[in-house]
């Protein structure tokens, strides 16, 4: 992932937002959105070479890859919401922002729950065995 082309996108996309959102409101969104979909396919690009690397690790671990998958939803959720929440206070919603936040932790318990079961199974057998 190159960095700098994220920074650059991210600068063009900002300074232009501003400008055209005292002239034309409506083109300062799109300019915004459009310049979001251009950083998250960078993202995406990337993050196809750490869903290889996790995938090995869960192979030569034995960890079982549900539960990788499960660990990236979770962070995938984190980040979603996170980034959709930075976007609506963006755009002066901040109320909305909010509870787009809270609602996005809410989900990030909710997955991490069967986590948290293997994790007092895996404790609990250690117990046993002492």
């Amino acid at each position: 992932m190159d960095v700098m082309r994220i920074i650059g996108v991210a600068f063009v996309t900002t300074i232009t937002s501003i400008i055209l959102r005292v002239t034309k409101p409506e083109l300062s969104f799109a300019v915004t959105v459009t310049g979001i979909i251009i950083i998250l396919l960078y993202a995406v690009d990337a993050m196809q070479s750490v869903f290889s690397v996790l995938g090995t690790i869960g192979e030569k671990t034995g960890v079982d890859n549900a539960l990788i998958k499960l660990l990236l939803k979770i962070v995938g959720v984190g980040y979603l919401t996170e980034f959709g929440a930075g976007i609506i206070a963006d755009f002066g919603a901040t109320g909305v922002a909010d509870k787009v936040s809270v609602c996005g932790k809410i989900a990030i318990i909710l997955m991490a729950l069967p986590i948290f079961e293997s994790l007092l199974s895996l404790v609990d057998s250690f117990l046993l065995l002492i």
